[in-house]
C-alpha cells in the first residue's frame, strides 16, 4: 500500500477520480438524464459531492493512523481544494440556475434565509482555507497559526450539515442528513477521543495537544 500511494502516477489518478463526479453531471445534463428539474438536481448533486468530499479529507488523519501509513497525507491538501472547489460549483449552480446572477437577489436571498446564510458561511470560510493551503502561505503565518486556522474545517463541517439538515426540513426528509452527520460526528469524535487520550498519557498531566 505505501509503495502504491507513492507511486508517481498516485496523485494524478486522485484528481481524476475526484474530477469524475463533475464530469457524469457535465455528461447528464447534455444528454437530459437529470430529470424533470434538471438545475436543481445540479444544484442538490454538487452540494452533495462537496460534502462527500468534505467527509474524506477529514477522513484522511484517521486512516493515516489507524493504518500506520503517513502516505495517506499526501493527498490532503488536493482533497481539501476538491471540497472548496466543489463547493464553489455548487454556489455557482445556485447562483446562476435559482439566481440568473442578479447579485442583489443574491444578497437578498443570502440574508432572508438562514440556511443560504449558513451555506454561504461555510463557502467564505472554505475559501480562506483554501487560499492559505500552499507552502508560501504557511511560511507567511507560521505553523501554529497555520494549523489554528485551519482547524475552522471543523466549523465548516458544523455549518454544511446545518445548512443540509435546513434545506430538507421543508420536505421533512432526514435520512442522508442523518447518515452524513453520523460520518462527520464520528471523524470529529475520533480527534477528540484521540486529544483526550494524549492528555491522559503518562508524563503528558494537563498537556494541551491540538486536534489534528
Amino acid at each position: 500500500m505505501r509503495k502504491i500511494l507513492l507511486h508517481p502516477a498516485a496523485k494524478p489518478v486522485v484528481f481524476v477520480l475526484c474530477l469524475l463526479p463533475l464530469a457524469w453531471l457535465v455528461f447528464a445534463a447534455a444528454a437530459d438524464q437529470l430529470g424533470a428539474n434538471p438545475a436543481e438536481a445540479l444544484i442538490r448533486a454538487t452540494g452533495d459531492w462537496t460534502l462527500r468530499a468534505l467527509c474524506l479529507v477529514l477522513a484522511v488523519t484517521p486512516l493515516r493512523v489507524m493504518t500506520s501509513t503517513p502516505q495517506w497525507a499526501r493527498f490532503r491538501r488536493m482533497l481539501g481544494l476538491f471540497v472548496f472547489f466543489y463547493g464553489l460549483v455548487h454556489l455557482l449552480s445556485y447562483s446562476w440556475f435559482d439566481m440568473g446572477f442578479d447579485l442583489a437577489e443574491i444578497l437578498r436571498d443570502i440574508a432572508k434565509r438562514p440556511f443560504i446564510l449558513v451555506g454561504f458561511s461555510a463557502f467564505c470560510v472554505l475559501a480562506l482555507l483554501a487560499a492559505t493551503s500552499f507552502p508560501r502561505a504557511i511560511r507567511a503565518l507560521g505553523g501554529r497559526r497555520w494549523q489554528a486556522l485551519h482547524r475552522a474545517v471543523y466549523a465548516v463541517a458544523g455549518l454544511a450539515i446545518l445548512h443540509f439538515f435546513w434545506m430538507r426540513a421543508g420536505k421533512n426528509n432526514f435520512a442522508e442528513v442523518a447518515v452524513y452527520g453520523a460520518i462527520l460526528a464520528a471523524l470529529l469524535g475520533w480527534r477528540l477521543w484521540r486529544r483526550m487520550a494524549r492528555e491522559r498519557a503518562p508524563g503528558r498531566p494537563g498537556s494541551a495537544t491540538p486536534l489534528s
